[in-house]
């Protein structure tokens, strides 16, 4: 945990982990090598954290109907949106796992500008920028065309999801939690791992 230094909130120690959260954090180490530091700074509020990985988990679920790829791709701009390094480094190693192409990735920034990105992950794109940005606001067009891509359970869950990478990336860019390295992107100082999805 070399970025401590950067951290607002100095993460969790070893010994003030309650036994209720190691099975996530040996989950953790087994994936990544060593514990998130996101997941160490929520860990100084222990029940909101165990909450918070409950909910998660129904979020990022196998049974979601809502494809893999197409939830991390609206985290990783949601992410973009927040100026959150930390969530941005993870989502985008997720998303690329998931089968997203690099140029695809790389052009998510300015995916308006592009014909990259299909008809269906645009508009979950443009929900979620109306829902992120503080000026803008999800109005009837904008749902009318939510609902051509997406039946009322997907839309549950597709707010749901953008509601909670807003939630998540906002409290990792307050408490500048730095990116870990797990994508080769600029902004992530070239550093890499591998197999990366959990709670960001």
């Amino acid at each position: 945990m070399e970025d401590d230094v950067l951290m607002r909130i100095k993460p969790a120690g070893p010994d003030a982990i309650p036994w209720y959260l190691r099975p996530i954090f040996r989950a953790q180490r087994r994936r990544y090598g060593a514990p998130l530091d996101s997941a160490l700074v929520w860990a100084r509020a222990p029940k909101l954290f165990f909450g918070l990985s409950v909910l998660y988990g129904m979020i990022d679920r196998k049974g979601s109907p809502l494809e893999p790829a197409l939830r991390s791709l609206v985290t990783v701009r949601v992410s973009q949106i927040n100026h959150c390094p930390f969530c941005i480094d993870i989502n985008s190693a997720t998303l690329l796992e998931r089968g997203m192409s690099r140029e695809k990735l790389q052009a998510l920034e300015v995916w308006r500008d592009n014909e990259l990105f299909s008809d269906k992950e645009s508009v979950a794109l443009d929900y979620a920028e109306a829902m992120t940005f503080t000026d803008r606001e999800v109005d009837d067009d904008l749902f009318g065309r939510v609902r051509t891509h997406f039946d009322e359970e997907t839309i549950v869950e597709l707010t749901g999801l953008i509601s909670f990478q807003n939630m998540s990336s906002k409290f990792n860019s307050a408490l500048a939690i730095p990116p870990q390295g797990f994508c080769v992107l600029p902004e992530n100082n070239g550093r890499s791992r591998s197999n990366t999805t959990d709670i960001t």
